[in-house]
């Protein structure tokens, strides 16, 4: 009985000494930033907290969090913290979240140059312009354990959002995209891959033709089987997309969308109208749903497609023979200069 009552009274005194230790207010350098990087698991957010001076007491703070499920609910960002503050006043503050922090968002499609030039605009990163950022984009030694093969990041840029604190820099933003490309593809994509035969490599060459192409979620693995019926019968790929790709490549490119003779005599690798099979590598980063149609094409026929006029949602019409192919060519023609004549 008297040990009943010692256990007792030991585990309310535990109780009570972590209770002050989460109640007591310490003083704290309200000058000091402290970061609380995105995706850090709970365990990791005391530490830096630790480490910064802000929280004493690593156990208590660990098992309230824990008991209260707090951890989900811990905002990445840039914190200042007043003082004295306690380490409750410390979590209220991880859940209202930091200061504002710089983000950016990469669309599905965005080629390096097109993230490139994003990133220079974000002020937190302090870059002249977007060369620097190319450059880094070069390290293909990134991406070497999933595409041996690539000459740089282009496709392995992941399109999603990305936030910006006051430490990051440009080379860490970079190895966050190909980190969440290479997370994407790992769980939800290599195994497919894989027992297709289909390559990295491949798979998002193809899926980065489909995002420029494909205008609808239902025409990717449409247009899908398109590139790979094509490629089956040893037909170019003839996409506009690839030989803007080209220009851009040169430092030809206009950048007025349309596409010039010149731009479709030009000797370059990603040139599908002049030479057969794929080209060079990928020509933007590809979504999800883009690389899943890359290695689930629909099974179809189809050698053609060309924009649907009668709709304005960007769906195309799909043909299995030139003849009816150019009759749908004629006929977008036809509506494209009635909306000149508007």
């Amino acid at each position: 009985m008297v040990l009943v009552v010692l256990v007792v009274a030991a585990g309310f005194l535990i109780l009570y000494m972590g209770w002050e230790q989460l109640t007591e207010r310490v003083e704290v350098d309200t000058t000091q930033l402290v970061e609380i990087p995105r995706g850090a698991a709970p365990a990791q957010s005391i530490h830096i907290l630790m480490q910064s001076g802000v929280v004493r007491y690593e156990t208590p703070l660990r098992i309230y969090m824990k008991l209260i499920g707090a951890g989900p609910r811990i905002k990445a960002g840039d914190y200042y913290f007043p003082s004295p503050i306690s380490a409750l006043g410390v979590l209220q503050k991880l859940e209202e979240g930091g200061q504002g922090a710089d983000k950016i968002t990469v669309i599905e499609g965005w080629n390096r140059w097109d993230i490139a030039a994003a990133m220079a605009h974000i002020p937190t990163l302090k870059l002249h312009d977007g060369k620097e950022i190319l450059k880094l984009m070069d390290n293909a030694h990134l991406i070497e354990d999933l595409d041996p093969t690539a000459k740089n990041l282009e496709g392995y840029l992941f399109p999603d959002t990305y936030f910006v604190y006051s430490t990051s820099t440009a080379k860490d933003l970079v190895e966050q995209m190909v980190s969440q490309f290479k997370s994407v593809w790992q769980t939800k994509l290599a195994a497919r891959a894989r027992a297709l035969g289909r390559s990295v490599h491949d798979v998002v060459t193809v899926a980065s033709i489909i995002e420029t192409e494909a205008k609808l979620p239902e025409e990717r693995p449409v247009v899908a089987s398109v590139i790979y019926n094509r490629l089956t019968k040893n037909m170019t790929l003839s996409v506009d997309s690839t030989l803007v790709y080209a220009s851009k490549l040169a430092g030809k490119w206009r950048g007025n969308g349309k596409v010039y003779q010149s731009d479709i005599d030009r000797d370059s690798p990603y040139n599908t109208r002049k030479y057969h099979g794929l080209p060079h590598g990928p020509v933007g980063s590809p979504s999800l749903a883009s690389m899943d149609a890359a290695i689930n094409p629909a099974n179809t026929a189809y050698l053609y497609y060309v924009r649907n006029p009668k709709r304005n949602d960007g769906a195309h019409n799909f043909y299995t023979n030139p003849a009816d192919f150019e009759i749908g060519v004629k006929a977008l023609r036809d509506w494209e200069q009635k909306q000149k004549k508007r």
